[in-house]
């Protein structure tokens, strides 16, 4: 049926899609040249090509040269011999073969159309419309085929335009993996199984487009801010060292994260970005409140004794540590008790609600046992090359 897609997903995603980005569906390969059949077999070979990439659960390619019709050419010269001009002949066959409204019926409260034309014995094939009867101005009576050359034609069903040139769409829908990674699988399997034909060209289009933009913006922005935590830890420490060492121990906090969004099956998206943007915060106070305290207990033991040894730093680092664990473990109980609920929760909005806390949950399980156990590690290293260098001097 013309408009009508055998793509079968639920249908607030399908209209949702659809108004997003013009497609119906998660991924949209459009298919644009000067001739519909060509676009019509160019676009079965890409559905074949796409079912074959991991993670697309369905294919489906517009069957936009499906239709049937019926060509009539109207031999002018005959026609004129029995005094008809192309139009009457048109205007009859549009009136015998599609019907024109003469009048209208009411019943109660209904109206219903009186539509004249042929009975459909008599117009359902060609040779039924070739023998269809026709009256000249003169009276003489004729037959449809006489004055006109008819045959049956394939074509679109409907006509798509973009850009200025024919259109036909290839419906695709992924389960299982992240939308990027089937993208780029479906780009290669498209080039390497299709050849395009002069004058056709290939885009994409979906849901994947926000994902690539989104990426884009997070490669030129995320760098930026890392800059920008960096001057602002040195600020606070003056000490380059320290500021590095907090700075690279972000990443490791998120390696709970990472796992637990590993073991729920979640493909990465925008929303596990963000729920990673977050427990990196998170994960960067903690690793300054740990210095801080650490500092701050050093410092103390130094100004009682300046010349405090590897074993004042220890005890220095053993009272600073222990000051934190009780305020690092209510700050991990009140994270855990405000996201399991979302993370455990089931309803609208449920999945991206749950892949942002994900990373946040996962996470609040490593980020605490890095900075109470490496932290105070990696301090004491520091501080030990610094008092090395002190004794040389």
């Amino acid at each position: 049926m013309p408009g009508l897609t055998n793509l079968f997903v639920p249908p607030i995603r399908n209209r949702v899609d659809m108004l997003a980005t013009g497609i119906k569906s998660p991924i949209g390969i459009k298919v644009l040249g000067p001739d519909a059949t060509t676009l019509q077999d160019v676009a079965d070979r890409i559905e074949a090509a796409a079912r074959g990439v991991p993670g697309v659960r369905s294919a489906v390619a517009e069957r936009s040269a499906s239709g049937r019709y019926v060509d009539i050419d109207v031999r002018r010269d005959a026609a004129a011999r029995y005094g008809l001009s192309q139009r009457q002949v048109q205007a009859l066959i549009a009136t015998v073969v599609g019907g024109e409204p003469i009048g209208q019926t009411v019943e109660g409260r209904e109206r219903y159309p009186i539509v004249l034309r042929y009975p459909r014995a008599e117009r359902d094939s060609l040779a039924a419309l070739r023998q269809l009867p026709i009256v000249a101005a003169g009276g003489a009576q004729l037959t449809l085929g006489q004055i006109a050359d008819l045959r049956l034609q394939a074509g679109p069903s409907m006509l798509k335009s973009e850009d200025g040139r024919l259109a036909t769409y290839v419906y695709v829908d992924s389960a299982g993996r992240d939308l990027g990674s089937v993208v780029a699988d479906l780009k290669r399997a498209v080039a390497e199984k299709v050849r395009l034909p002069p004058g056709v060209a290939v885009g994409w289009s979906g849901q994947f487009e926000y994902l690539a933009r989104a990426s884009a913006r997070l490669a030129l922005i995320v760098p930026v801010v890392l800059a920008i935590i960096f001057a602002l830890i040195y600020a606070v420490f003056r000490r380059a060292g320290e500021a590095a060492l907090i700075m690279l121990s972000v990443p490791l906090a998120l390696v709970g994260g990472l796992w637990l969004v590993w073991l729920l099956g979640h493909a990465v998206s925008v929303a596990t970005m963000i729920g990673f943007i977050a427990l990196a915060g998170v994960a960067a106070e903690f690793g300054v409140v740990m210095l801080l305290y650490l500092r701050h207990a050093w410092d103390r033991a130094r100004a009682l004794d300046p010349s405090a040894d590897a074993d004042a730093l220890d005890a220095a680092i053993r009272e600073g540590a222990a000051q934190r664990v009780r305020p690092k473990a209510m700050t991990v109980a009140v994270v855990l008790a405000g996201l399991l609920p979302i993370l455990l929760g089931h309803g609208a909005g449920a999945e991206v609600m749950q892949r942002i806390a994900a990373p946040m949950v996962g996470g609040m399980l490593t980020a605490p046992l890095l900075s109470m156990l490496v932290m105070p590690a990696a301090f004491k290293l520091l501080e030990r090359r610094r008092l090395r260098r002190a004794a040389r001097a």
